[in-house]
């Protein structure tokens, strides 16, 4: 049965960084956007606004996002959030130097668990704080890629110069939804080190399994709130990447407090067809989204299954949540490394597993939110090449 994400839209020529990094005869499965189209009420939003014609300084608070933000983290996670503890940033990369740059001094310490999306670790290195790596341990089930985290790796990465704790929950790029039960032993070691939490949830509401539901850290109890930043956004959810529209909930206002001294002159204000994205987003795109998650499902199962069938000496996660699979080469036979290698002789970008640190190299991340047309071809594609060897 056809479905509406099985639709292929030429993105060559639109300015996108995706479609036109590399040659034309590239298929790119590399940077976190979707290759949807938005829900039709979202771009009959942004085109209404659009004909308004002016374009002028948008308020810094957007009191419409904010209501809907508030009404959907109550319904979604039963979570009471104020208007007032609530910050806007153009994207969450600048919320993650943001949050650097507010927390410690110069050279201090910031723990992260590699393999880990990759603006995690330049945000650390622009701030002038120092990597903390405490790497998630391998502990494949079946025929899987599968990690967990180490706590005793954790308790070693700490030092009395470490004070921010940067989490990705879920994780990108392993795609692995972390329980209430390690969210709460997560909690425990940043109390008992005094260390703030910078949860980057942005996929949270991306996810592939109907049994799965997501617990922000900081609902764990109003001592973790206290302790917390939480990132979040439309933008992966619903394919707005574009429009650059992100936001923090920071409950403690002393935390609020030094945020908003670090981003004083140096972040910009989110733009008007951001705001106006991300309220339709909230208000109209549950139905869309309803139908999108099984698509990534389907997909996901496809990768795995061509995989197993055509590519076994390449295993893969089986992600919980995101629409990002990362893929481990390092049993196959590719030369040198795999992102260049399927590059080269595939024409298929995908991302160098180097860049999420330690326990990247030897992996390639694979971008799932495309039709299955173009998905299949990829995986043909790099099924091809590896029979040449």
């Amino acid at each position: 049965m056809s479905s509406i994400f099985d639709k292929i839209i030429d993105r060559r020529g639109s300015g996108s960084n995706k479609w036109e990094s590399y040659n034309a005869d590239v298929l790119p499965l590399w940077v976190a956007d979707m290759d949807f189209a938005v829900p039709k009420d979202i771009e009959n939003e942004l085109v209404a606004r659009v004909k308004h014609g002016v374009f002028g300084y948008a308020l810094g608070e957007a009191p419409t996002l904010l209501d809907e933000i508030c009404e959907r983290t109550d319904r979604l996670y039963n979570w009471k959030v104020l208007p007032e503890e609530i910050v806007f940033f153009p994207g969450l990369t600048s919320a993650l130097n943001a949050i650097c740059r507010a927390f410690g001094k110069y050279g201090d310490g910031v723990v992260v668990q590699p393999p880990i999306y990759y603006p995690f670790l330049t945000a650390i290195k622009n701030q002038g704080r120092q990597i903390r790596h405490a790497p998630l341990k391998r502990k494949d089930k079946h025929e899987c890629v599968s990690y967990e985290i180490d706590f005793g790796v954790l308790e070693r990465a700490i030092t009395t110069r470490t004070n921010l704790f940067l989490l990705c929950n879920p994780h990108n790029p392993i795609g692995k939804l972390y329980s209430t039960k390690v969210l709460e032993r997560i909690a425990e070691f940043c109390e008992r080190n005094d260390l703030i939490i910078c949860s980057d949830e942005i996929h949270c509401e991306l996810l592939l399994d109907q049994k799965r539901h997501h617990r922000p850290t900081a609902t764990l109890s109003p001592k973790i709130a206290a302790r917390c930043i939480t990132l979040m956004a439309p933008s992966k959810t619903f394919n707005l990447a574009g429009l650059s529209c992100g936001y923090a909930i920071i409950q403690n206002p002393a935390l609020m407090e030094q945020v908003r001294k670090a981003t004083a002159g140096i972040i910009p204000n989110v733009n008007v067809m951001g705001f106006a994205g991300a309220i339709a987003a909230y208000r109209y795109g549950t139905e869309w989204l309803n139908e999108l998650l099984p698509y990534l499902s389907s997909n996901r199962d496809h990768v795995i299954q061509y995989l197993s069938e055509y590519m076994p000496s390449i295993r893969t996660t089986r992600p919980e949540a995101t629409y990002l699979m990362w893929l481990d080469c390092t049993d196959s036979s590719i030369p040198g490394n795999p992102h260049e290698f399927f590059l080269k002789e595939a024409k298929v970008a995908l991302n160098d597993g180097v860049m999420f640190g330690p326990g990247g190299q030897g992996f390639v991340r694979l971008n799932i939110a495309c039709p299955r047309a173009t998905l299949s071809e990829a995986l043909q594609r790099m099924h091809s090449a590896l029979d040449t060897l």
